[in-house]
């Protein structure tokens, strides 16, 4: 028994390696297409992903979309940063800080539907809040 249980443990182990793998390359794609975009079409990309936290953040079933899109914003943000005005970047700095603490507290935060409606509302005013620095609607 004690040779199976090593040799189940050892298969996870394989099949949690292989998941990393396939999920860094699965980013490096999604970075490699980001980044061709102009910066104002990647905050606007990041102001869409706000929207959509807001938009999911009304139904309790969505935890897991909503945890995957604030680790998805946190890479544009990384990755957009350093190509925009010093101006936009501490916002950017601001809004990291913030998916921070949701994601930190998304426990606490999804068991509460207030605590729910005040993520997606706050994500609602995030997502203006790029999508004007984005220029995209001028």
């Amino acid at each position: 028994m004690g040779l199976k249980a090593n040799s189940s443990l050892h298969m996870i182990g394989r099949a949690q390696v292989k998941n990393i793998e396939r999920r860094m390359k699965n980013l490096t794609a999604l970075r490699e297409r980001y980044l061709r975009d102009a910066l104002p079409v990647r905050l606007g990309g990041l102001a869409a992903n706000l929207a959509r936290v807001k938009s999911f953040s009304t139904h309790p079933d969505h935890r897991s979309v909503i945890e995957s899109l604030l680790n998805e914003s946190e890479f544009f943000i990384e990755w957009t940063a350093l190509d925009a005005d010093p101006s936009v970047q501490v916002e950017l700095v601001d809004l990291q800080l913030r998916l921070a603490r949701w994601q930190q507290g998304i426990e606490e935060i999804w068991a509460d539907p207030a605590q729910r409606m005040t993520l997606a509302e706050e994500a609602g005013i995030w997502s203006n809040r790029v999508l004007e620095m984005s220029g995209l609607l001028r």
